[in-house]
């Protein structure tokens, strides 16, 4: 199995896409603007999109994308998130005033999209033509919100992915439970900004250090960091760089931390 990294940026600039990861070609998981490097074809290879939550920068490609390949494709794209949020896809944004409503369009019994609520805990097996497990993982943010878990149907470990998220227990008591091949964990703000990353229920990476003090000892795997701040990455990176160095000068556990770049490939 491989992740192809589209879009890992917390906001616009040159160069940077908001989030969005292929798995495979048939898996989209979030939709941002990183979406738009993909070819029509690729575009109309997906069959399946999991979205973590509502925010703008996780859908923003979403309408576009089915607008662009509906017509080409056989069956409707499955996009597949918590109830709540495609309820606020179907109110805001699917609501024939910001885009047209793809759910009834070009009729109800035959759509370009199609809904499908999941549940945290929940395990989906999704991928026609290389089934991925999917399991659905607890995220703590300011709009109902998850992250997930993925690995080839067949077993082997797998690619974590937070979502965005706060401080989030129930999220390291499950994945000390899986095999973990790499974590893809969201630190949108830097410590200067550590009272707006409270608010907005996002990471900074002095409780980014707290978070990962949850990962059970012996577990080591690859820490992807996503989601930076285009303004703030080189503070965010060279703040981790610096927790990261005092657990190993104190004799801790220490940790692979890298910040994670579009275009590349994660293979699983």
């Amino acid at each position: 199995m491989q992740v192809r990294v589209l879009g890992c940026s917390g906001a616009i600039a040159k160069d940077c896409r908001t989030t969005s990861f292929l798995v495979d070609d048939d898996v989209l998981v979030d939709a941002g603007t990183g979406v738009g490097d993909l070819t029509l074809e690729e575009m109309a290879g997906i069959d399946d999109v999991l979205l973590t939550h509502s925010h703008l920068d996780h859908i923003a490609a979403l309408p576009l994308m089915i607008d662009a390949v509906a017509s080409s494709r056989a069956r409707p794209l499955r996009v597949h998130a918590l109830r709540a949020t495609i309820e606020a896809l179907r109110a805001h944004v699917f609501n024939n005033v910001i885009w047209p409503d793809f759910a009834s369009i070009p009729s109800l019994e035959s759509p370009f999209v199609s809904f499908h609520d999941i549940a945290i805990g929940q395990t989906l097996q999704l991928g026609s033509r290389s089934p991925k497990a999917i399991e659905v993982l607890p995220a703590v943010h300011t709009v109902p919100a998850c992250g997930y878990a993925v690995r080839s149907a067949e077993g082997g470990p797998y690619w974590v992915f937070s979502g965005d998220t706060e401080r989030n227990p129930p999220f390291w008591a499950r994945i000390n439970t899986l095999d973990v091949a790499m974590l893809v964990i969201e630190t949108a703000f830097s410590n200067r900004e550590e009272g707006l990353a409270r608010r907005s229920l996002h990471l900074s990476p002095a409780s980014l250090a707290d978070e990962l003090a949850h990962i059970a000892p012996g577990r080591r795997y690859p820490i992807y960091i996503t989601h930076t701040k285009p303004a703030e990455t080189a503070e965010i990176m060279s703040q981790i760089d610096t927790f990261a160095a005092g657990w190993l000068s104190h004799g801790l556990e220490g940790r692979d931390i890298r910040w994670l770049q579009a275009a590349g490939v994660m293979v699983v």
